[in-house]
């Protein structure tokens, strides 16, 4: 055998398809030890061999010693380094491949193409394309597809489109850099009008143009197109395919039909892998079904799968929404023992979990443990304080940020806003607003802008923010005029708070608040015809207010409440504490305020026992009965916590020497034992 050169190619070949170095070296040192002539052709082969492996270093010995080199030598170095991330050495092998006379073959354009591709140096990308249609092999199918797929992933669609209509034949694999190229930009659109011509044209669909089509309706949340695409799964027989499984999964998912992405999920339990878990779990986070979540993620330890870093920012992300902070603790302590404490995105996700969960101390611990915080953990926790109305902390950090050398986004700037906003910070916030385009590059969007209204309308500059409205290069967002009406609410201003809710509601139909808001800023000014003329809109167009809810978690479980709520079965020491607490906050100077109840036959006595049982007060006085002295009671709310409740929490806090912490749809409120809130009565 050792004499036949093209069965020791063989050979050499088939263990470096199946990455059986040992073999391979075993089968390379017989050739030594036997005094085998060194050869070009046999040498080629082990070059490829070791480049397939990842012994690309042995490669680059062989290749320095080679007597003689030739084309396949040169081209297959080339391969090599592209293939084991080496680009620019890919890139440098391929231009010495010149220097010494040899012409490039499509093989060895597509290697530096793909290096360029991956470096995202789309200047060199340039000149390789330059060179290849000077050699005539611009439009050959090989180098077009992967110059289509440079262009894709350097973002210039334009180019890639260009070089993709300039191809004479285009198979299934140029199809499928033309979709992904769309993709990648955000053009899912365009990725399935793409993947129409492709079927039109009768290309041959294999499973990547189908799982590239996939993630396009996943992000569409197109779930019909999506079906249609599994059909075609099914009848090609790719359902096996776990990589087709998972991209199935991943559309019915982010298209929320969590049933069918439950049932491609279940239908193999031998073609799972962490992806397929990943993808699931992050359907159920979407739909706020964290329970499923958390019971997909045990399965997947009980089958004895590694999560990744994606798993763990999933679930940890859900309880940051849900303000779960049991269930984030435990997932913290499993990220630490599988050390993706260190990974960006994870230890990110978890400085905003504590931060959303109120323990802005640990928050900020785990920014501090974070080696070389990347822009997303600098956002974080420019956000974690704003949203606890620490807005001078939050630009202290933004200017750690950019002294860092970490460039600020657009993200950044919507959390720096938001927290100079709840902080009253006016000039300050002005001042970034107006510099993020000429001193940071980062042009302002309608939620920047919507920010600056709300920065107004809190700071009862109503004019200056109706003046901003009118000259903005695009009308609010909800966001925005819900902010404007808020302030208009607060600050008496009727004939703008009827603008605001009226804009609102053609933006949101559906949203109580901005009617029920309208209906307030009425009840203040003893307008009692406009408060019913609201309500009978309402009532006519079957727009319900939104109830309040409050909720407070003890150990594992959370404990909810309604106004008025009696269904809980502590109930009767659930009220004798809210009785006895509002005798003593009474006697510490608290006046309730009635007006803020918009019921004119309502006599005051009622008003202040209807204020007396709101949630958040039932869910504190919970609190108070359950949890040990000296721990703080955190209470979450689903709507904004009202004025009433926010100065008498005040005194709650007062009274009982306690810490309490409420976190409403807006903001944190800090509540201490010397009977202030961390917003300074400013939200």
């Amino acid at each position: 055998m050792l004499r036949d050169t093209n069965a020791l190619a063989h050979v050499i070949q088939t263990y470096g398809k199946t990455k059986q170095l040992r073999r391979g070296k075993q089968l390379h040192a017989l050739l030594i030890c036997a005094g085998y002539t060194q050869c070009t052709f046999l040498t080629n082969h082990l070059l490829n061999m070791y480049s397939k492996c990842g012994e690309i270093d042995h490669a680059v010995k062989l290749f320095d010693t080679m007597p003689q080199r030739n084309l396949v030598s040169w081209t297959a170095m080339s391969s090599g380094f592209s293939q084991n991330s080496k680009f620019w050495e890919a890139i440098r092998t391929f231009c010495a491949m010149r220097i010494y006379g040899e012409v490039p073959t499509q093989f060895a354009f597509s290697s530096a193409i793909k290096a360029c591709a991956s470096l995202g140096s789309i200047e060199t990308g340039k000149q390789l394309h330059c060179l290849a249609l000077k050699s005539g092999i611009g439009s050959e199918l090989f180098v077009g597809s992967n110059l289509e797929d440079m262009y894709s992933k350097c973002g210039a669609m334009f180019d890639a489109c260009k070089v993709f209509e300039e191809m004479p034949f285009k198979d299934e694999v140029s199809w499928t850099a033309m979709i992904d190229g769309y993709n990648k930009i955000g053009e899912f659109g365009e990725a399935l009008v793409a993947f129409k011509k492709l079927i039109n044209e009768e290309i041959t669909t294999d499973q990547h143009v189908l799982c590239s089509t996939l993630v396009a309706c996943g992000a569409l949340k197109a779930c019909k197109f999506g079906k249609s695409i599994h059909s075609s799964v099914v009848k090609l027989g790719y359902e096996s395919h776990i990589f087709v499984g998972n991209a199935l999964t991943d559309m019915y998912s982010k298209s929320g039909d969590m049933e069918s992405a439950s049932n491609v999920f279940g239908s193999d339990p031998e073609c799972r892998n962490v992806v397929s878990y990943t993808c699931l779990i992050d359907g159920f986070v979407e739909t706020e079904h964290i329970d499923k979540a958390l019971s997909v993620f045990v399965e997947l330890r009980r089958q004895g799968i590694e999560p990744n870093e994606f798993t763990f920012s999933s679930l940890i992300k859900a309880c940051s929404n849900q303000a779960a902070l049991e269930q984030g603790t435990q997932l913290h302590a499993q990220v630490v023992k599988i050390n993706f404490d260190e990974d960006p995105f994870v230890s990110s996700i978890l400085v905003d979990m504590y931060g959303k969960c109120g323990l802005l101390e640990n928050s900020i611990r785990v920014f501090d443990e974070i080696g070389d915080p990347t822009e997303i953990a600098w956002n974080s926790l420019v956000s974690v304080l704003g949203h606890h109305g620490l807005g001078k902390d939050a630009i202290k950090i933004f200017e750690r940020m950019v002294d860092s050398r970490v460039k600020p986004n657009a993200i950044t700037f919507i959390s720096l806003l938001t927290g100079c906003s709840h902080a009253g910070l006016v000039e300050e916030g002005l001042n970034y607003f107006y510099s993020m385009d000429k001193t940071y590059g980062v042009v302002p969007r309608e939620e920047h802008y919507s920010c600056v209204i709300d920065l107004f309308g809190r700071a009862g500059r109503l004019k200056e923010a109706k003046e901003l409205i009118d000259r903005m290069p695009f009308e609010p967002n909800a966001f925005g005029w819900c902010s404007l009406l808020g302030a208009c609410r607060i600050h008496g201003d009727k004939e703008m708070g009827k603008l605001a809710a009226e804009k609102l509601v053609k933006l949101e139909p559906e949203n109580s608040g901005a009617l029920v808001l309208l209906s307030n800023i009425y009840a203040k000014e003893r307008q009692w015809e406009d408060v019913r003329s609201v309500r009978i809109r309402m009532r006519d167009g079957n727009v319900k207010k939104l109830p309040g809810f409050s909720w407070v978690d003890l150990g594992c479980q959370t404990h909810v409440f309604g106004a008025e709520d009696w269904s809980h079965p502590s109930k009767t020491a659930i009220y004798e504490k809210l009785d006895s607490l509002f005798d003593q906050i009474k006697a510490a100077g608290y006046v309730p305020l009635t007006d803020s109840v918009p019921l004119e036959a309502m006599d005051d006595g009622l008003k202040e026992k209807l204020l007396h049982h709101h949630s958040e007060r039932i869910a504190i006085a919970f609190a108070l009965i359950t949890m040990p002295i000296g721990k703080p009671i955190i209470v979450k709310k689903n709507i904004r916590v009202c004025l009433d409740c926010h100065s008498a929490i005040k005194f709650i806090s007062k009274v009982t020497g306690r810490k309490i912490i409420v976190r409403d749809n807006s903001r944190f409120h800090h509540f201490t034992d010397d009977g202030s809130c961390s917003c300074g009565d400013y939200w």
